[in-house]
C-alpha cells in the first residue's frame, strides 16, 4: 500500500476513515513498524550511553572535559528544534523519520571513530541534530498511528523506547565482555537499525496536508495557549525524569549509603517501573481517562520523591523510586497525544511547540540540581523537584482539551 492520505486537521477521525477498509492485520503491522522505529531510536542513544566510559578513557577526558563535550548534544537539538516540525510538515513525517534515523545511526558511527576532542564534539553536535529530528518525526507517526485505532496506544510506543534503554545496556555489557571497540559495537548496532528501517519504512503512515500554505503562515504566528501549557507540564515532567536519570545513582550512594551493585538499585527500579507503567498505561488511560491519569501520575511523582527524602533507607527509597517511575511513565505520552490532536495545527508543529518549552527542563534540570545540592544538600534538591509533580496535577485541571 503506497497511497498518501489526504489529511488536514484532525488525524484521529480522518485517518480512521481513510483506513476503514484496511484489514486489522495490516493496521497491526503499521503499529509494529512504528513501535520498531521508537525502539531503534532509543537503542541508538542507549548504545552511545553504554560506551561513554570507554570513549572517555580512550580520549583521556576528565569529568570536566566530558561534561563540556556532552553539552554539544542539547546544543545540536536546540539548533534544529525550530525546523524539525516544519520539515515534517513539508516533506511528511514518514520521510523525515527515515532520514532522521538513518543520519542518527551515521552520527553514532562517527562517535566511535572520534580520536580527538573536536571530532567527538562535532559528532555529538550532529548526534543532537539527528536526535531531535527523529524524535519529532517518530512522535508524529505515533500520533497518526494512534489515530487509526479507537483507543490509546501512545504509551506503548514510549514503552518500546524505554525497553530499548535496557536492551542497549545489555548489548553494551556483552560487547565490552568481548573486548570489542566502541566503533565495532556501533557499526553492529547500525546494521541492525538499518535493517529495521529497510523492512519497515513502507508501513509508516503517509499523510499529506491540504493546507500547506495555511500551515506556513502559522509557523510564525502566536503559539497555541494550550500547547504552551502542555509544554510547561512536559517541562515539569522532564525535570523529574532528569533528576532520576542523572542523580538517582548518586542519591543512593551518598544519601542512602548503598555500596557496590546496590548503588544502581534506585536507577534500575525507576527504569523498570517506568517501562512497566508505559506498557500498561494505555489500558489505564482507557479506563480512567487522560485527565485523571495525569493527576494521579503527578501526585505519584511528588509522593515518591518526598518519600525518598523523608525515608532515606534502601527499601523505602527503592519503593519510592518505583513510584516515581510509574508516575512519569504516562505523562509525556499523554501530553504528546493531546498536543498532536489539537484542531487546525499539524501534529509535528504542535510537538515542536511542546518540545521547545519542555526542552528547557532537559537543559536546565541537571546543572540546577547540582548547584542546589552543592549549596544545600542532595535531599533538598529532590524535595524541590518534588513540587513539580504537584504542579502537573494542578495544571491538568486548568487546561481545556484533556479528557
Amino acid at each position: 500500500m503506497e497511497q498518501e492520505l489526504i489529511v488536514a486537521d484532525e488525524p484521529s477521525k480522518k485517518l480512521r476513515k481513510a483506513y476503514k477498509d484496511i484489514k486489522a492485520s495490516y493496521l497491526k503491522r503499521i503499529r509494529w513498524a512504528v513501535t520498531l522505529f521508537y525502539f531503534t531510536m532509543g537503542l541508538n542513544f542507549a548504545t552511545w550511553a553504554s560506551r561513554i566510559p570507554d570513549i572517555q578513557a580512550s580520549l583521556g577526558l576528565t569529568e570536566g572535559d566530558l561534561g563540556s563535550l556532552l553539552f554539544a548534544i542539547p546544543l545540536g537539538q536546540l539548533c534544529i528544534m525550530p525546523f524539525s516540525g516544519r520539515l515534517a510538515v513539508k516533506y511528511g513525517s514518514h520521510r523525515t523519520v527515515v532520514l532522521g534515523l538513518s543520519l542518527y545511526v551515521c552520527a553514532l558511527i562517527g562517535l566511535g571513530f572520534a580520536r580527538e576532542q573536536w571530532q567527538l564534539s562535532l559528532a555529538l553536535f550532529f548526534f543532537g541534530i539527528c536526535s531531535n529530528l527523529t524524535n519529532i518525526s517518530v512522535n508524529t507517526q505515533g500520533i497518526y498511528t494512534e489515530g487509526l485505532f479507537r483507543r490509546s496506544v501512545m504509551s506503548s510506543f514510549h514503552g518500546a523506547w524505554s525497553t530499548a534503554g535496557f536492551t542497549g545496556a545489555l548489548i553494551g555489557i556483552g560487547m565490552k565482555s568481548l573486548h570489542l571497540e566502541p566503533k565495532i559495537h556501533f557499526i553492529a548496532v547500525a546494521v541492525l537499525i538499518w535493517g529495521v528501517i529497510i523492512f519497515n519504512y513502507k508501513y509508516l503512515v503517509k499523510v499529506k496536508s491540504r493546507q500547506k500554505q495555511k500551515e506556513k503562515r502559522k509557523l510564525f504566528s502566536k503559539p497555541d495557549t494550550v500547547l504552551v501549557w502542555l509544554g510547561v507540564m512536559s517541562f515539569c515532567c522532564m525535570l523529574s525524569e532528569g533528576i532520576m536519570f542523572d542523580w538517582s545513582g548518586v542519591y543512593f550512594r551518598k544519601v542512602i549509603g548503598a555500596r557496590g551493585p546496590l548503588a544502581v538499585l534506585g536507577y534500575a527500579s525507576f527504569m523498570a517501573f517506568m517501562a512497566i507503567g508505559r506498557f500498561s498505561g494505555d489500558i489505564i488511560i482507557r479506563k480512567l481517562g487522560r485527565k485523571r491519569v495525569l493527576q494521579i501520575a503527578g501526585c505519584m511523582v511528588s509522593f515518591g520523591l518526598y518519600s525518598a527524602v523523608a525515608l532515606p533507607y534502601i527499601v523505602p527509597a527503592t519503593i519510592a523510586f518505583m513510584l516515581v517511575g510509574l508516575g512519569v511513565s504516562t505523562i509525556i505520552p499523554i501530553i504528546f497525544s493531546v498536543a498532536g490532536n489539537r484542531p487546525n495545527i499539524p501534529p509535528s508543529i504542535a510537538l515542536q511547540t511542546v518540545s521547545s518549552v519542555s526542552f528547557l527542563g532537559f537543559m536546565l534540570g541537571p546543572p540546577v540540581i547540582g548547584h542546589v545540592a552543592q549549596a544545600t544538600s542532595l535531599r533538598m534538591s529532590f524535595a524541590i523537584i518534588g513540587i513539580f509533580g504537584i504542579g502537573i496535577a494542578f495544571l491538568v485541571s486548568r487546561i481545556k482539551g484533556i479528557e
